[in-house]
Parts: structure tokens; C-alpha cells; sequence
């Protein structure tokens, strides 16, 4: 509370009781000296793109010098009002329409600093500033409009341009890790195609091998056996038996499959048959004999004869 005495400033008061004068002491003015905000009315601009706006905001003082409040100014709240919508104009002239939009904290600190400056002399704190509202021309508004979805046409078209090229280069590189999985695959499978190939063909020539092997032997034992029971006594005479008994079944199925048979001079004479039986007999003998060289053999044989 200002206290005047005789109407002159006398003493600054707290609030409640306090000893005066009657008559003579009386209390001038009374100052909220609690924090108080003030709406500032929008206010019609032009930023420095040549753009119309309306623009409102908040102002957030607090008296801090009682005496400058009551004496400073003869409505100190409202030359804060009139200093800040001044203030507001000013600034929003020295930036353009994109800048107002996007730093709105910047366009706050100057219009704070700029009221603060002033307020100083009536006894006021501006504690903070704050744009509540930017309003452009209706032009200006559907022109904004435009372009923003301008650019929202153009962040789809290019986030869908993207994902189509990542969806292409994935594509692409799963074709190639396929192709490169098939192709080992199937070089994979020709080599172990060849290698099956290779290893049937080395068995089944062993086999073969094998096979001939023990057919020789077999054939080798075999004439081995007949030679030998050649060799014995009586073995020669059947042998020639065994030999005419096959030639003479030999003609039998001749006559049985042909009408036209061809014979030698005698063949009603056994003993030819038995002639030429006993002529390749000696003949096998003797390559048994050179091989061999039996003599004790021959010669059991010449005395059986």
C-alpha cells in the first residue's frame, strides 16, 4: 500500500494494520504484487514477406516497485498492453511467415525483451511472453494449405519410391542367392552323379574281372580234371566213346532239324568214329605231354593199348 501524508508519498505499507494519522495519512494506492497475466487482443501484422497475419499472445508481469507502479505510469497495465501489441508488430516485421511458424520461442524472447525494457520504469517484472495464436490471410491460409499437401504428396511418393527400390533390391537379391544355391546344387549333384557313375563302372569292371577270373579258373580246372582222367588207364577208350556218343547225337539232331545232312565217306563205320575220336584225343594228349612231360604216364597208356 502507498501511503500519502498531506498528499505526498509518505510511506510504502505490507498489507494489514499499520499506525497513521486520521484525516491526515490516507493510503493512495493499493498494488497487487502477485504474478497476473495479460491477454493481448490479435493484433494485425505484416511479416517481413509481405504476409498479412493476426496474431495473439499472453503477457505475465508481476510489480515488483510499488512506489514506480503508483507514480511511474498512470495505468501501467495498460501501457504494458499498448508497449506489447507495439512490440508484437515490430518483430513480426522483421521476420518472414516460415520463420514466425517455426521459432516461435525466438519471436517470444524478443517481444519479452522489448516490454521488459520498458516496464522497468513503472515498477513491473515481465516475467515471460507467449504467442497463443497466428492467424494468416485467408489466401495466404489456402495457399498453405496447398502446399502442405503438396508435400505430403510428395513425402508418399517418395517413401513409396523407396520402399518400391528396397523392395526391388531385395527381390532381386533373393533371385540371385536362389540362382547361386541352384546352380551349386545342381554342380553339387553332377558331381556326385559322376562320382555314382564312376564307382558303378570301377565295380562292375572288378566284378567282370572277377567273374572271367573264376571262369577261367573253373574252364582251367575242368580240362585240368579231364586230362588227367585221360591220363589214367582205360581213360583214353572212354574218352573216344564219349567223344563218338556225342558225334553220333550230333548227327541225330541234324536229321531231326534238317532233310539235308552231310557225312563223311564212312559214316556207318564205327571204327573211323572212333578213329578220328582217338585222333583228337592224341592230339590233346600231346599238348598235355609237351606241356606236362608225363613219360611214366605214356607209357602205362602204350601198355594199356
Amino acid at each position: 500500500m502507498v501511503v500519502e501524508r498531506l498528499g505526498k508519498l509518505h510511506d510504502i505499507k505490507t498489507s494489514g494494520f499499520f499506525l497513521g494519522v486520521p484525516l491526515i495519512d490516507q493510503v493512495a494506492y493499493v498494488v497487487d504484487l502477485r504474478e497476473r497475466a495479460l491477454d493481448i487482443t490479435p493484433q494485425a501484422a505484416i511479416t517481413k514477406d509481405n504476409v498479412s497475419v493476426s496474431v495473439s499472445g499472453n503477457v505475465y508481469i508481476q510489480f515488483t516497485d510499488p512506489e514506480r507502479a503508483a507514480y511511474g505510469a498512470h495505468d501501467p497495465l495498460y501501457a504494458v498492453m499498448q508497449h506489447a501489441q507495439s512490440a508484437m508488430r515490430s518483430a513480426i516485421g522483421e521476420m518472414e511467415l516460415d520463420e514466425i511458424l517455426h521459432e516461435r520461442a525466438r519471436l517470444n524472447t524478443l517481444i519479452k525483451g522489448s516490454v521488459q525494457d520498458a516496464a522497468v520504469a513503472w515498477g513491473i517484472d515481465v516475467k515471460r511472453y507467449e504467442i497463443t495464436e497466428i492467424i494468416p490471410d485467408e489466401v495466404i491460409r489456402v495457399a498453405m494449405d496447398k502446399q502442405a499437401a503438396a508435400e505430403r504428396n510428395r513425402r508418399e511418393k517418395v517413401l513409396n519410391a523407396e520402399g518400391e527400390k528396397q523392395q526391388a533390391s531385395l527381390t532381386s537379391e533373393g533371385v540371385k542367392i536362389q540362382l547361386t544355391n541352384e546352380s551349386e546344387g545342381n554342380l553339387i549333384k553332377i558331381r556326385n552323379e559322376a562320382e555314382a557313375a564312376k564307382t558303378k563302372l570301377e565295380l562292375e569292371a572288378e566284378g567282370e574281372a572277377k567273374a572271367m577270373q573264376v571262369k577261367a579258373m573253373a574252364q582251367a580246372q575242368a580240362i585240368q580234371l579231364i586230362a588227367d582222367q585221360i591220363m589214367k588207364p582205360g581213360g583214353a577208350e572212354a574218352a573216344k566213346l564219349a567223344l563218338a556218343k556225342d558225334y553220333v547225337q550230333m548227327f541225330g539232331e541234324m536229321g531231326s532239324k534238317s532233310n539235308t545232312m552231310m557225312f563223311n565217306d564212312r559214316p556207318a563205320d564205327v571204327n573211323a568214329l572212333l578213329s578220328q575220336a582217338a585222333l583228337a584225343i592224341s592230339s590233346v594228349s600231346g599238348g598235355d605231354k609237351a606241356a606236362a612231360s608225363p613219360p611214366v604216364i605214356d607209357a602205362s597208356s602204350t601198355s594199356s593199348q
